[in-house]
């Protein structure tokens, strides 16, 4: 067994940085010897911000689509009437361009100054790629180049909207996009020039390439509104703000079904208001972003004042998620009044996480305030709150993660009521918890490694206040140094822990087994991180001393083999060695295992 990480985790905290606890006891005592004080919330800074967002307003004049040839039969191209009318309306000083009722097949749109589509039928998108020729000008998983137009796009455009009770449907699972997956080597081409610093100009993809498009882009614009739409089935992302300012997405319902199906994702955009809107997302639901490694560090701006109210998330991995493009920083997220998994808007995947902060050693870059208030919800499949600096670990480039607070958390259904992943050259500083609730939790005991200054505050899980009580470290074994049957240790993917991980051959029966030695018997938590590059479940079954405790833990796909993720169980274990295997159920064979962690 090799050394605890407890005492590595003790000297690391002595020397870099202290725990605080309060419990609900306590707190009195507390704010009489602060009696006088006036420290102020991070919260005093939303009405000043808010103050800044105004959308836009436009002068009452009517374009009408179909006034320049549209026909909403569904099948009738109106690329041309949508054009027409919008420089129509731009040329005469600003207006509303009108959708009626109607279906209105299009290729990309364009928008203007002084613009409001206003979308009272559907729009829906016609399948072929050439419909959103010629490139322009894109941001794409936060590296520049040029691609695809996005389906409405807009560019240094001033006061813009997209409003109305209509439907504006991307129809990418009709089309051939969702077979392009993550870009494959076309987004490896993208990345590498984006390492090399390559000319920006020159990375032109589009025609003959598999970078999908997002379903509505606006770059540099300021003065924008999106309001009470229905946006559904994008080929990527669903609407991606880059470089914009005043910025309001209010009322708005978001539906995506392909992978890289996010919901909203802010990118390195300053005074955004998202606000009423429901997520049931096949991603995360509102990702703030800024740009990713070093393009991202080259272009250097970051997102921030970004303030999201009164949203419902469902969605199939986090409702506010800050990352993992963040190299040009994130700071100031404000997330009030949202719930998680709502019983009457249940969507396709329960969320995973309330909060997701995933950050990466190529990223670099620094997340500096993110701020939750009154977030409630259910069932979430793994923690109420997740920051991890984990979740890429090659490279030299730490990003700087502190001042994160949580008050008024509500979560009825969790793995984990929170798991803080700092490491232990590179500590998460300021997180505090307060006022919280946290019930059906299957792992009782939360995690926090590598923090500074972590305040817990009337803090519940389970009934429990753990407010005077601080978790345990866990203890990590690395599946490159345990047993394998059918698989080798590889390195060949980034984010892995230790020295590589496991890929197993694909056959039922493959294994990794391990030896854990404990100095007592009882019931404990097992974490298992794994990577899963495919669409298909890769399940596994999990015994321990024989016995076994799972027959099938699922391992769905993670998006990519760089995407690591963790699973959690409770199992049995005596004093002593402890034998705990995990054997692959099906021919696709076991996910790439990383480690596992077992917490006392």
């Amino acid at each position: 067994m090799r050394p605890s990480r407890r005492d590595v985790l003790r000297t690391g905290i002595l020397a870099g940085g202290t725990i605080i606890i309060m419990s609900s006891k306590a707190r009195g005592g507390a704010a009489s010897a602060a009696a006088g004080s006036t420290a102020a919330s991070p919260w005093d800074r939303v009405p000043e911000i808010l103050a800044r967002i105004v959308p836009p307003a436009f002068p009452d004049r009517t374009f009408s689509i179909t006034d320049h040839g549209a026909v909403g039969d569904d099948t009738t191209d109106c690329t041309s009437a949508f054009r027409q009318a919008i420089a129509a309306c731009n040329a005469a000083g600003g207006g509303r361009v009108v959708v009626p009722a109607g279906v209105y097949r299009t290729g990309a749109i364009h928008l203007l100054s002084n613009v409001n589509l206003q979308v009272n039928g559907t729009i829906r998108f016609r399948t072929d790629t050439g419909s959103y020729l010629p490139n322009v000008f894109t941001r794409w998983e936060g590296i520049e180049c040029y691609n695809y137009s996005p389906f409405i796009h807009a560019d240094g455009q001033t006061n813009i909207a997209i409003t109305g009770t209509g439907t504006i449907d991307g129809n990418a699972p009709a089309g051939e996009w969702a077979s392009w997956g993550n870009g494959g080597a076309d987004r490896d081409q993208l990345r590498a020039w984006g390492a090399g610093d390559h000319p920006v100009a020159q990375r032109q993809f589009g025609a003959g390439h598999k970078l999908r498009p997002n379903m509505i882009g606006l770059y540099r614009c300021t003065g924008v509104l999106v309001q009470d739409v229905s946006l559904r089935n994008p080929a990527m992302w669903t609407l991606h703000p880059v470089y914009c300012s005043n910025v309001t997405v209010r009322d708005v319902t978001f539906y995506s079904t392909n992978s890289q199906g996010d919901g909203c994702d802010p990118d390195s955009c300053t005074d955004v208001l998202i606000t009423g809107c429901r997520f049931n997302t096949n991603d995360d639901c509102v990702p703030v972003k800024s740009g990713r490694d070093r393009d991202g560090r080259r272009v250097g701006r970051p997102s921030q004042n970004i303030v999201i109210q009164n949203c419902r998330f469902s969605g199939r991995w986090g409702g506010v998620t800050i990352g993992s493009e963040m190299s040009g920083g994130v700071r100031d997220v404000f997330a009030e009044d949202c719930v998680c998994n709502p019983a009457d808007f249940p969507g396709r995947y329960p969320l995973k996480y309330a909060l997701y902060v995933k950050t990466s050693f190529n990223r670099g870059g620094f997340v500096d305030g993110v701020h939750l208030r009154r977030i409630s919800g259910r069932n979430l499949e793994r923690s109420a709150l997740f920051i991890t600096l984990n979740y890429e670990t090659s490279g030299s480039l730490p990003p700087v993660v502190q001042n994160v607070t949580a008050d008024g958390v509500t979560i009825d259904g969790a793995a984990q009521a929170y798991d803080l992943q700092g490491r232990s050259s590179d500590h998460i500083k300021n997180v505090t918890i307060s006022n919280s609730v946290f019930t059906r939790v299957t792992t009782a005991a939360p995690t926090a490694t590598y923090v500074d200054d972590l305040v817990l505050t009337g803090v519940f899980v389970n009934g429990r206040d753990i407010s005077n009580t601080q978790p345990p470290p866990a203890d990590r074994y690395e599946a490159e140094n345990a047993t394998i049957s059918q698989g080798v240790v590889e390195s060949n993917h980034a984010g892995y822990s230790g020295t590589g991980f496991v890929n197993s051959d694909n056959v039922t029966g493959a294994y990794v087994k391990f030896s854990v030695t404990l100095p007592e018997p009882g019931q404990r938590p097992l974490t298992i991180r794994y990577a899963n590059g495919t669409t298909t479940d890769r399940p596994f079954s999990l015994t321990v001393n024989g016995m076994l405790v799972n027959p099938s833990v699922n391992a769905p796909g993670t998006g990519a083999w760089t995407t690591w993720v963790s699973t959690s169980a409770v199992i049995p274990t005596v004093a002593g060695v402890n034998t705990v295997r995990l054997t692959a159920t099906t021919s696709g064979g076991l996910p790439n295992l990383d480690y596992v962690e077992l917490r006392p």
